[in-house]
């Protein structure tokens, strides 16, 4: 098929590159004009790890191609995809201008029958929103589709070339078939493709997304309470993840969740449910919660160090919001930097992918280094933020050595409690006991 994707962000330039590999031929439209001729170049504008072999596959074989001309990249496309910003108002509400703007001006383009696509993730009811912004221009027939993503950061190729399941929202037979067809090479392996739906679609994704928040947050307020009574949080989860109904996945206690979907989704959904009379008491609890566990760190810290940081200097290993990615939006890392500059303390922070991403935001008050052991330099602890494959496994002793005394503080859990022991190091991390220093005898 030919097939415009309207939006180069995360989820555009993952749809595009791998609906190309199935010999599509994808035209992706954006309006940065410095991005898309990087990308025409062969430059992957964002870090998800395999995304730039598939990109470099199809650009080279010219399935795949870039352009700034919204009409150009729509004519004569059978799908186009809307994948463009849908970020929150100060209400929490999603921001829907980005798309209906873009489908007032598909309208007025349209030239023969096409299937408009809303991949962005949006409340429900916005299908009707652009089919009736398209339909006061269009002079066509047309059918508007809901296709909500659920890709994973760090596994987003892996997760659209397999998906769980693939839901179409759509009341149009004609259009179900075309996607159908579309996606037929993606679930070959029998992964259900379900047709719903646009209203259901589009309800589909936000509660997936605040179901997954819900059981993370979940489990951040059982790590807390573990830490009142003794428990340890490591156990809890192995006990309760082996239950079927509950599962092991997401289970794992921290800092709170963050990145583009997580945090946006269950705000919108919870604004959406107070526009129909209805209080998602649960959901309200949920972002509280998450907002208090981004400075879970920062209050131990107090705790160990007294109120006032000022004058400490702490080491900070990651700054995304999950590792494989260099996305930092609505990263605990961040909450925790504004945290610990106000109280006057000074941070060295090392990243594998994000430290391009964070520069712009903090300037030179927080000192970014090239190695995650120039970070320990003369600081008073660690802090470990994001999950990151190389932090699981470090030297302990480059730690020992470089650190003023032996004190972590892990907010992902990385280290084992009898090991850090061992190893000598005062040592906290989320719903589990504190490893204490010994103490050195004077004398």
């Amino acid at each position: 098929m030919k097939i415009a994707v309207i939006g180069t962000g995360y989820v555009g330039l993952v749809t595009g590159t791998c609906l190309a590999d199935t010999g599509n031929e994808v035209t992706c439209v954006d309006i940065d004009v410095a991005k898309v001729e990087r990308m025409r170049k062969g430059e992957v504008p964002i870090y998800e790890p395999y995304l730039d072999t598939v990109f470099e596959r199809n650009l080279r074989q010219k399935r795949l191609s870039f352009t700034t001309e919204l009409k150009a990249a729509v004519q004569g496309a059978e799908v186009i995809f809307l994948a463009l910003p849908t970020p929150p108002d100060e209400d929490g509400s999603a921001d829907l201008s980005y798309v209906l703007g873009v489908a007032q001006d598909l309208g007025k383009i349209l030239e023969s029958y096409t299937v408009i696509v809303d991949k962005s993730t949006v409340p429900v009811g916005t299908a009707d929103l652009v089919r009736d912004a398209i339909a006061a221009n269009a002079q066509v027939d047309f059918d508007v589709v809901s296709n909500p993503e659920f890709l994973r950061e760090g596994f987003a190729v892996e997760d659209f070339m397999k998906p769980d399941r693939v839901v179409i929202g759509t009341s149009s037979e004609r259009a179900a078939h075309i996607m159908e067809d579309l996606y037929k090479p993606f679930v070959r392996q029998g992964n259900p493709l379900i047709v719903m739906d646009e209203k259901s679609a589009e309800l589909t994704k936000y509660a997936a997304n605040a179901f997954l928040a819900t059981k993370i947050t979940f489990m951040n307020e059982v790590a807390n309470f573990c830490e009142r009574v003794g428990a340890d949080v490591d156990k809890v989860r192995a006990g309760i993840g082996a239950d079927t109904r509950i599962g092991k996945r997401f289970l794992f206690p921290g800092i709170g969740y963050g990145g583009s979907c997580f945090p946006k989704d269950v705000q919108a959904l919870a604004k959406s449910g107070k526009e129909y009379h209805y209080d998602f008491q649960i959901l309200d609890a949920v972002l509280r919660v998450n907002d208090r566990q981004k400075l879970v760190l920062v209050e131990k810290l107090k705790a160990h160090y007294g109120s006032s940081l000022s004058g400490r200097r702490f080491a900070l290993w990651g700054l995304s919001f999950k590792p494989d990615t260099d996305d930092i939006r609505e990263a605990p890392a961040l909450y925790m930097i504004d945290a610990l500059l106000e109280a006057g303390a000074e941070i060295s922070a090392f990243d594998p992918e994000a430290m391009d991403n964070v520069r712009p935001r903090f300037g030179n008050r927080i000192r970014l280094v090239e190695g995650m052991y120039e970070a320990l330099e003369g600081a008073d602890a660690l802090l470990i933020a994001t999950e990151w494959s190389v932090f699981r496994n470090p030297n302990f002793a480059k730690i020992a050595e470089l650190l003023k005394s032996k004190t972590i503080f892990d907010g992902r859990n990385l280290y084992e409690l009898d090991r850090m022991e061992d190893l000598g190091f005062h040592y906290e991390s989320i719903g589990r006991s504190p490893v204490l220093a010994p103490v050195k005898v004077q004398g």
